[in-house]
């Protein structure tokens, strides 16, 4: 599940057969869309899945939400940047990392940059 959804390029402009299914008070409760679109979310590399975003609302910082994610331990992720597990422990409470930081963590995430500027 993803947290957004962003019109891909392959995307047609026209408007997409959205369905709203409401629940028994009447409320919205789940939102169809076309499964091209779905496809498309699933392709885009600057989302961010919902357990990430789950993560972050409950306060975790963005590299440490997306390790967690990805199954990772703070030593594989550290061993993939070539220092120790507690240099990288000291990089995953910073709740806002300098850009250079945050490109050398997604690298070894394997993710883009821009999905840690949360």
């Amino acid at each position: 599940m993803w947290s957004a959804f962003k019109r891909s390029k392959n995307v047609t402009n026209e408007p997409a057969a959205v369905q709203i299914i409401h629940n028994t008070e009447g409320s919205p409760a789940f939102v169809v869309i076309p499964y091209e679109h779905y496809l498309a979310q699933q392709n885009d590399p600057n989302l961010v899945p919902h357990a990430v975003v789950s993560r972050l609302v409950d306060g975790a910082t963005p590299i440490r939400a997306w390790r967690e994610h990805l199954g990772l331990t703070q030593e594989e992720v550290a061993g993939r940047l070539g220092i120790s597990q507690s240099e990288f422990a000291q990089q995953e409470v910073v709740s806002k990392p300098r850009r250079t930081t945050r490109e050398k963590i997604a690298k070894a995430f394997g993710i883009n940059a821009i999905q840690l500027e949360l």
